[in-house]
C-alpha cells in the first residue's frame, strides 16, 4: 500500500481515484435525472469541495449554475466545532432549487448551520450532495440527498481534503497511518 508524508504525518492509500470516479458518475447520473428542468444553482463549499464540484459539474447534463461559499470548522486534524463563514453567497436563491456541494459531512455542524442560513433566503428546495460521509461521527441529523462514499472516522486527505492546507491536490484519498 502506497504511503505519503504530509508535513509531520504519514498517510496510506485509502480510496484510489478509480473508485472516486465511479462514485461521482453514479451520483451525477442520479442528479441529472432528479434535477432535470429545475435549473438548479449548485453551491460549492470551499475549499475542500472544489475538486468534487468540478468533476461533478462536468458530468451533469442539464442547465445549471454554480456559485461558491467558504466555511471552516477545522484546525489541523480535528474539527473545532466552531463553524466560521469566511466568504458568502452573492446570488439570490429565492424560489430556486439549490444543491449544496460539500466535500465531507462528519459531525454535521457545518451543514446544519449552512442549511439554516440558506433556508432563511427562501429557496424553492435545497438538496445536499456530499462527496464523503462519516456516519459514525454525525452529531446532527442533516438531510443528505446524494452521498458519493461513506467512510469511517479516520482523518483523511486528498481529492480536495487537506491537512493544514496540504494534500488537496492528490487524486486519491489517503488516511492517517496509525
Amino acid at each position: 500500500m502506497e504511503t505519503i508524508k504530509i508535513k509531520d504525518k504519514e498517510f496510506e492509500l485509502f480510496i484510489p481515484s478509480s473508485e472516486i470516479e465511479q462514485a461521482i458518475d453514479r451520483i451525477a447520473e442520479k442528479m441529472t435525472k432528479d434535477l432535470e428542468k429545475k435549473n438548479p444553482l449548485f453551491i460549492c463549499v470551499l475549499n475542500g469541495s472544489f475538486m468534487f464540484a468540478s468533476d461533478l459539474m462536468k458530468r451533469i447534463n442539464i442547465p445549471a449554475e454554480i456559485s461558491f461559499v467558504r466555511m471552516s470548522s477545522y484546525s489541523g486534524t480535528a474539527s473545532t466545532g466552531d463553524v466560521k463563514i469566511v466568504y458568502g453567497l452573492e446570488e439570490s436563491i429565492e424560489g430556486r432549487t439549490i444543491v449544496v456541494v460539500e466535500d465531507i459531512v462528519d459531525t454535521g455542524n457545518t451543514m446544519e448551520r449552512m442549511l439554516r442560513q440558506l433556508e432563511a433566503l427562501n429557496p424553492k428546495e435545497i438538496k445536499v450532495s456530499t462527496f464523503l460521509l462519516k456516519p459514525d461521527a454525525l452529531k446532527h441529523e442533516v438531510p443528505l440527498d446524494y452521498v458519493a462514499l461513506s467512510v469511517p472516522t479516520d482523518f483523511i486527505v486528498g481529492y480536495g481534503l487537506d491537512y493544514d492546507g496540504y494534500g488537496r491536490n492528490l487524486p486519491d484519498i489517503y488516511k492517517l497511518k496509525q
